[in-house]
């Protein structure tokens, strides 16, 4: 069993408050009883947030910042797209919010769309994608996968960075960019009169005015020496709206409730004597906490008792 939780702290100054008083006996209790591993370190600024990072680990993904290929993942895992090769991205439908200084992400993805407005847009997006040799492919409502060379080596930001963030030091800035910038404006004018996006402000819905581009890269060619990789971690992502909300208090609530469920489970687990994992997901680090034998370090922990959780969270 390997749990990774993304959002389990922020170094916002809400959050912090909320780590002061937040109870979480199981996870305090589950923490005391695995060892730490080594914490994969990062900064809020990087464009793979820990939680990408750690979770490509786990699928024995190569992890470079902003070139994890999770569109040619999802690619790979469609019988009709996975025999092309090459470089693909998520082209996620968006709405960016302008003011006098900036830029901000307000919303990634969008709510309330449906499928048949997803396809409306797709098909009129379409033929811009082609003429810079960019093939789209229906993937979810309100994102894409897209197929083309410009993809390759390209970094591009998470969506879960860019939210309600300026988004001028995320815009993709390698040498290929140029045409893909020109790209993300030409679709905006689109958007700008297309009347999907009148229907949508008639039922007071945000506008779709914008697109970002996210998870680029080629996967690796297999190995036929390959050892198989583990199982993935399980991932809960309960935390995240509440924290990109910087609703703290909601937040405290939605990990009282892994507390008492998930974290309660892999504590019993443990206790059984099955081999557990955690791994839990700040903004800047990612730490891994696994079952081994005991040792003398681990077993004078236990009987003097862990380090506070807020201050281990509070690590993150």
């Amino acid at each position: 069993m390997h749990l990774l939780i993304p959002y389990a702290a922020s170094h916002a100054e809400g959050c912090q408050a909320a780590l002061a008083t937040l109870k979480l006996p199981n996870l305090q209790s589950l923490l005391g009883r695995l060892s730490a591993q080594t914490p994969d370190q990062g900064d809020e600024l990087s464009w793979s947030p820990p939680h990408e990072r750690a979770q490509a680990g786990a699928l024995g993904l190569t992890v470079s910042d902003g070139r994890i290929p999770w569109a040619a993942l999802q690619a790979q895992q469609r019988p009709e797209l996975a025999s092309l090769n090459g470089a693909w991205a998520f082209v996620t439908l968006c709405n960016w919010q302008a003011s006098t200084h900036q830029v901000t992400m307000r919303q990634i993805p969008m709510r309330d769309l449906d499928p048949g407005e997803s396809d409306a847009l797709l098909a009129a997006m379409k033929p811009f994608f082609v003429q810079d040799g960019i093939t789209l492919h229906a993937d979810q409502p309100g994102r894409w996968l897209a197929h083309g060379t410009v993809f390759e080596g390209l970094p591009s930001a998470s969506p879960d960075r860019v939210l309600g963030r300026n988004l001028a030091p995320w815009m993709p800035t390698a040498a290929q960019a140029s045409g893909l910038i020109r790209l993300m404006s030409e679709m905006q004018m689109l958007l700008y009169t297309h009347p999907l996006n009148d229907a949508r402000e008639a039922r007071g819905a945000l506008p779709v005015n914008a697109i970002w581009l996210s998870g680029t890269g080629a996967l690796p060619p297999p190995s036929s020496g390959a050892m198989r990789s583990p199982p993935p971690p399980t991932l809960f992502p309960t935390l995240r709206e509440a924290a990109l909300q910087e609703d703290w208090a909601g937040w405290a609530s939605a990990w009282q409730a892994l507390d008492a469920l998930e974290i309660k489970a892999l504590l019993d687990a443990h206790g059984r004597g099955q081999p557990v994992q955690l791994t839990l997901c700040g903004e800047r680090h990612a730490k891994l906490w696994r079952s081994q034998p005991q040792g003398l370090r681990q077993k004078i922990r236990l009987f003097f008792g862990s380090q506070p959780i807020h201050s281990q969270l509070a690590q993150l």
